[in-house]
Protein backbone atom coordinates (compact mmCIF):
# COMPACT_ATOMS: atom_id res chain seq x y z
CA UNK A 1 0.00 0.00 0.00
CA UNK A 2 1.78 3.44 -1.43
CA UNK A 3 -0.01 6.62 0.07
CA UNK A 4 1.33 9.84 1.13
CA UNK A 5 0.10 13.20 3.50
CA UNK A 6 0.45 16.13 1.97
CA UNK A 7 0.71 19.99 2.81
CA UNK A 8 -2.04 21.81 0.95
CA UNK A 9 -4.28 24.67 1.79
CA UNK A 10 -2.84 25.11 5.75
CA UNK A 11 -3.98 21.37 5.96
CA UNK A 12 -2.93 18.00 5.97
CA UNK A 13 -4.39 15.68 3.20
CA UNK A 14 -4.06 11.97 3.08
CA UNK A 15 -3.38 10.62 -0.86
CA UNK A 16 -3.64 7.60 -2.90
CA UNK A 17 -3.34 7.56 -6.72
CA UNK A 18 -6.60 7.63 -8.19
CA UNK A 19 -8.12 9.58 -4.90
CA UNK A 20 -10.35 12.83 -5.57
CA UNK A 21 -9.43 15.90 -2.77
CA UNK A 22 -10.99 19.51 -2.48
CA UNK A 23 -8.27 21.76 -0.93
CA UNK A 24 -8.21 25.59 -1.34
CA UNK A 25 -8.57 27.25 -4.05
CA UNK A 26 -5.44 26.98 -6.27
CA UNK A 27 -4.42 29.30 -8.94
CA UNK A 28 -4.18 26.56 -11.87
CA UNK A 29 -7.38 25.81 -14.52
CA UNK A 30 -8.87 22.89 -15.11
CA UNK A 31 -6.94 19.80 -16.66
CA UNK A 32 -3.88 21.61 -15.21
CA UNK A 33 -1.18 19.95 -13.43
CA UNK A 34 0.22 20.71 -10.12
CA UNK A 35 2.33 19.28 -7.82
CA UNK A 36 1.99 19.13 -3.53
CA UNK A 37 4.78 18.77 -1.17
CA UNK A 38 4.81 15.65 1.29
CA UNK A 39 4.98 15.59 4.54
CA UNK A 40 4.97 11.64 4.67
CA UNK A 41 5.45 9.08 2.52
CA UNK A 42 4.41 5.31 3.58
CA UNK A 43 5.32 2.58 1.07
CA UNK A 44 4.03 -1.02 2.62
CA UNK A 45 6.30 -1.20 6.05
CA UNK A 46 9.08 1.94 5.21
CA UNK A 47 7.92 4.79 6.56
CA UNK A 48 9.64 8.28 5.20
CA UNK A 49 9.58 11.85 7.45
CA UNK A 50 13.14 12.74 6.63
CA UNK A 51 13.24 15.79 4.90
CA UNK A 52 15.69 15.43 2.23
CA UNK A 53 14.37 12.49 1.41
CA UNK A 54 10.87 14.15 1.27
CA UNK A 55 11.86 16.47 -1.23
CA UNK A 56 12.99 13.78 -3.59
CA UNK A 57 9.52 12.62 -3.89
CA UNK A 58 6.92 14.40 -5.91
CA UNK A 59 3.02 14.24 -5.61
CA UNK A 60 1.34 15.06 -8.94
CA UNK A 61 -2.57 16.47 -9.43
CA UNK A 62 -4.42 17.30 -11.92
CA UNK A 63 -7.27 19.81 -11.42
CA UNK A 64 -10.49 18.87 -12.22
CA UNK A 65 -12.12 22.10 -11.42
CA UNK A 66 -13.28 24.74 -9.12
CA UNK A 67 -15.82 24.68 -6.88
CA UNK A 68 -17.59 26.78 -3.59
CA UNK A 69 -17.99 25.06 -0.50
CA UNK A 70 -21.55 24.88 1.33
CA UNK A 71 -22.80 28.36 3.24
CA UNK A 72 -21.43 28.30 6.83
CA UNK A 73 -23.65 31.17 9.35
CA UNK A 74 -21.93 33.31 11.61
CA UNK A 75 -24.03 34.98 13.88
CA UNK A 76 -23.49 36.76 17.09
CA UNK A 77 -25.99 37.97 20.02
CA UNK A 78 -25.73 39.93 23.51
CA UNK A 79 -28.51 39.40 25.91
CA UNK A 80 -30.39 42.40 27.24
CA UNK A 81 -28.59 44.63 24.58
CA UNK A 82 -30.39 44.16 21.73
CA UNK A 83 -27.02 43.47 19.89
CA UNK A 84 -27.67 40.86 17.00
CA UNK A 85 -24.85 40.24 13.86
CA UNK A 86 -25.04 37.95 10.82
CA UNK A 87 -23.03 36.94 8.64
CA UNK A 88 -22.21 34.07 6.09
CA UNK A 89 -18.90 32.66 4.01
CA UNK A 90 -18.35 29.89 1.34
CA UNK A 91 -15.04 29.62 0.87
CA UNK A 92 -13.29 29.20 -2.25
CA UNK A 93 -12.27 25.41 -3.23
CA UNK A 94 -10.36 23.61 -6.26
CA UNK A 95 -10.90 19.39 -6.84
CA UNK A 96 -8.01 17.51 -7.93
CA UNK A 97 -7.24 14.07 -8.61
CA UNK A 98 -3.96 12.45 -7.77
CA UNK A 99 -2.39 11.00 -10.77
CA UNK A 100 1.14 10.19 -9.43
CA UNK A 101 3.24 9.50 -6.57
CA UNK A 102 6.93 9.05 -7.25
Amino acid sequence: MVYAVVRAGGRQEKVEVGTIVQLDRVQAAAGETIELPAVLFVDGDNVTTDAEKLAKIKVTAEVVGNLRGPKIVIQKFKNKTGYKKRQGHRQDLTRVKITGIK
